[in-house]
């Protein structure tokens, strides 16, 4: 497996990966409505856009140039975060590479990039009732922040989401 930096070319596996797993982690979560209504389309026109412009930054793990996965990463959108905080803005990997690795392989070369690039702690959201994520998060030494929790409206529901944060080590 090789984990590099997304190619141009990638945007529309990126969009097809990320739709994909929606539809298979949140049935249950999110509206099956919404998660029918994903396109493909659209996410391939934003991604394009996330290539280009760097922010968030996108990593891609492949093998024999099939994509297993990505990671998106940046500064923290947290309000009133500090200019050390980044976050990891998305991190999915297709349903059928589950449990393989590839998400850790994900997290450790986009901590190594935060680390390189100043950063001190990262935060993500997550869905608290995804579970599968959750035990993922805290096999990689994050936290739930007690103090976060938000909601949200999609596709006609109200949703919540809690914050995991974890430090980043120096070299």
């Amino acid at each position: 497996m090789e984990v590099g930096p997304a190619r141009l070319d990638e945007a529309r596996a990126v969009a097809e990966l990320q739709v994909r797993t929606w539809q298979a982690a949140y049935p249950g979560i999110v509206p099956e409505e919404y998660l029918a209504s994903l396109s493909v389309e659209k996410f391939e026109k934003m991604w394009h856009g996330t290539i280009i412009k760097g922010v968030p930054q996108l990593l891609v793990a492949r093998e024999s140039e099939t994509q297993l996965g990505w990671v998106a990463f940046g500064p923290s959108r947290d309000q009133g975060a500090a200019a050390t905080d980044a976050e990891i803005w998305a991190i999915y990997v297709g349903v059928p590479h589950w449990g393989r690795g590839v998400g850790r392989q994900l997290w450790l070369q986009a901590r190594e990039r935060m680390r390189a690039q100043g950063f001190e702690s990262v935060s993500l959201w997550a869905f608290p009732e995804n579970q599968r994520a959750g035990r993922f998060y805290a096999g990689l030494g994050f936290e739930v922040d007690p103090k976060s929790h938000k909601q949200f409206t999609l596709g006609g529901a109200q949703l919540n989401e809690i914050r995991f944060v974890r430090r980043i080590e120096t070299a």
